[in-house]
């Protein structure tokens, strides 16, 4: 069967952990929001100190990184319910998909301020300063080794340093070991773990796992705050998604996973992930396409990966933000999707627990699923008119309604958009079509020609210039591989980022003027560069890049991770081509990081693209050479060799 089965779950918000988290079920009193003011923000000096935090007291014992502490609650409360409804789960084929929009900020911040001050920078501040450190420490304080860990340069064979036990007194070493067999972290910021959870049904529906672990995390960081208020997204009092006077969001911080298997496993399952689809809107890199067509586009392949009709969706999970263009966008989307004459219930559950960014999509989802199994469309916080402009069906009230399927709506910066369908009960659906993939041309840059770049792109000099260092690798990258194979041969494509170390130069740019002048004086220009997806969906707007679009990165080799990724996306009919693309920007922070962790291995300033496409041939292993197959199972060791772009030359079979 196809559809993905979740088995197990655990989860925790502003609302409490477990089922608390994300039930907003309740036929009693109104909808429960965890917004309140925030005065660790106001002693900071952010202009509209509000915030939805996590409970402070967690299950096990915590470490210096509030993000592996949200990330390991969610396990600790999964872990157990697998031992039970799947014993033996640890030798099955494991796959992680999770997403992530900040992985490793508060220690980032950290080591920013060691750099800023001239200190020698602690090793394992560094360590954990990454966007996959905590994917890496939580996961292996259950016995599930990740492959973007590290080793002490000093002491080979050890790790730096050792997480924290998951509960006080049980040591990580004395847990049974777990390998995934596959793993991928994905960087789209908003959209972070909607894409982890569809990315883990594609892997399921190839058999390429028995056991997937998807979901998302994020904590509340003063430079993710400082940034959102810079661009005016948050809102001085409380969010209002979809009605008058909404004038932005308010932070969450939060963690989710479930655990999904196909369904001839066996077990009884909590709910379906029946159908996935993304897109990009390739419009702007920060505000939505006013169309809502992005959104559409995600929305409407994920119905068509469900077999579902759009008829049949009662409740529609949305986005929104409460910003005023993307819920406009969103009403369009939805209106769009659902058809003339049918109104499901719209549920924005934002306005409960915040936008909580990397986990954003997965608790959305647990909430959704949560009122599909009760039969319960769940009130909208809020009292305000609608907007006639964002008109959807909210209630005031949660009550009985028949229920067959849920509509998950994501978006995020660079345009991202993605959708799931969520269903109940029995599938009786074949498996989805798997295709060969083949690398169809490449092109690479050592550096960035400006007025080149402007000749490609058509982009003014003076536009150019305003665009990231990383990001603009990126986009001459992609314009080498144009003149390789063609505009024509990139039409409908979408692109995935590869990184190791990612933006770490942008941010620690970023956080100086923080530093310096306050969280007010933040540049908001930078900000949105500050997210890994800004290169990728960069490169989607000025080559028209529509089909999926986000970054991943769980190690140091994430260029090789978004090669295996964008071939799955074309093996599984997600999109007829993709292009992958690798920067790195060499600044000083990630040249410093490199030269304290991974001494000695190659890292260096430059930027590759490659085109992928179906192939006509068997599926084989990957030949070194440009015309080659990518194996979609392919190894990578984030321990070893060329780090970031250079890692996929390697693969292609070039010196760089």
């Amino acid at each position: 069967m196809s559809d993905a089965c979740v088995i197990a779950c655990g989860a925790v918000s502003a609302l409490g952990c477990g089922r608390q988290a994300y039930d907003v079920t309740s036929l009693t009193g109104p909808p429960r929001s965890a917004i309140v003011d925030d005065s660790a923000w106001a002693e900071a000096g952010l202009a509209k100190p509000r915030s939805a935090r996590a409970p402070t007291a967690l299950g096990g014992e915590p470490s210096d990184d509030r993000a592996t502490d949200l990330l390991a609650e969610a396990l600790r409360q999964l872990v157990p319910q697998l031992d039970e409804r799947l014993p033996g789960w640890r030798e099955c084929r494991i796959g992680v998909s999770v997403g992530t929009s900040s992985g490793g900020m508060i220690n980032a911040e950290r080591l920013f301020v060691q750099r800023a001050s001239d200190q020698h920078p602690d090793l394992g501040t560094a360590r954990r300063a990454t966007y996959f450190a905590p994917l890496v420490d939580a996961f292996g304080m259950f016995g599930i080794t990740i492959g973007g860990d590290l080793e002490d340069p000093a002491d080979p064979g050890s790790r730096l340093p050792d997480p924290p036990s998951p509960l006080v007194g049980t040591p990580s070493e004395s847990l049974p070991t777990a390998r995934p067999v596959k793993c991928c972290q994905v960087l789209a910021a908003c959209a972070s773990s909607t894409i982890a959870i569809g990315f883990g049904l594609r892997w399921l529906q190839r058999g390429a796992c028995d056991l997937v672990l998807a979901g998302g995390y994020d904590a509340l960081s003063l430079f993710v705050a400082a940034g959102f208020e810079a661009i005016r997204a948050t809102s001085a009092t409380r969010p209002r998604p979809f009605r008058m006077g909404r004038d932005g969001m308010v932070l969450g911080e939060g963690a989710g996973l479930v655990a999904m298997v196909r369904e001839e496993a066996g077990v009884e399952p909590l709910f379906r992930v029946s159908g996935f689809g993304a897109s990009a809107d390739a419009v702007h890199i920060t505000a939505p396409d006013r169309t809502g067509a992005g959104l559409v586009r995600a929305g409407r392949a994920a119905l068509r990966d469900s077999h579902c009709p759009p008829q049949r969706i009662g409740l529609v999970s949305a986005h929104g933000t409460a910003t005023p263009y993307n819920d406009t966008a969103e009403a369009k989307a939805i209106a769009e999707l659902c058809g003339e004459g049918s109104a499901p219930v719209v549920h924005p559950f934002k306005a409960h627990i915040g936008h909580t960014l990397g986990a954003a999509g997965v608790l959305e989802t647990l909430a959704a699923a949560q009122a599909l199994d009760e039969q319960v469309a769940p009130a909208a916080v809020g009292t305000e008119p609608i907007d006639p402009e964002a008109r959807v069906t909210l209630l005031a009230a949660a009550e009985r309604r028949e229920l067959t399927a849920v509509l998950k709506l994501s978006a995020a910066f660079g345009g991202v958009t993605a959708s799931l369908v969520l269903q109940g009960g029995a599938s009786g659906r074949s498996p989805k079509r798997c295709r060969p993939v083949r690398v169809a041309g490449y092109g690479q840059v050592a550096d960035v020609d400006r007025t080149a770049l402007a000749m490609a792109t058509g982009l003014p000099l003076d536009r150019l210039a305003r665009i990231d260092d990383l990001s603009q690798l990126a986009i001459g990258a992609v314009a080498a591989l144009v003149d390789e194979v063609g505009q024509p041969a990139m039409k409908g494509a979408g692109v995935v980022g590869g990184f190791g170390l990612a933006t770490l130069d942008i941010n620690e740019r970023f956080y100086a003027r923080l530093l310096a002048k306050g969280p007010r004086w933040v540049d908001p220009r930078l900000f949105p560069a500050t997210s890994p997806n800004a290169g990728p969906g960069h490169c989607a707007i000025l080559f028209g890049l529509t089909g999926p679009c986000f970054a991943v990165g769980s190690g140091l080799c994430g260029s090789l991770e978004a090669l295996s990724v964008a071939a799955e996306l074309v093996a599984a009919t997600d999109a007829e081509r993709m292009v992958v693309v690798a920067a790195d920007d060499g600044g000083p922070a990630s040249s410093q990081w490199v030269e304290l962790l991974a001494p000695g291995r190659p890292h260096r300033r430059g930027a590759v693209a490659v085109l992928l496409e179906p192939a006509s041939e068997p599926a084989g292993p990957a030949a070194q050479d440009g015309g080659s197959l990518v194996e979609l199972d392919m190894a990578i060791n984030h321990h070893v060799g060329p780090i970031g772009h250079l890692s996929l030359l390697s693969w292609l079979g070039r010196s760089g």
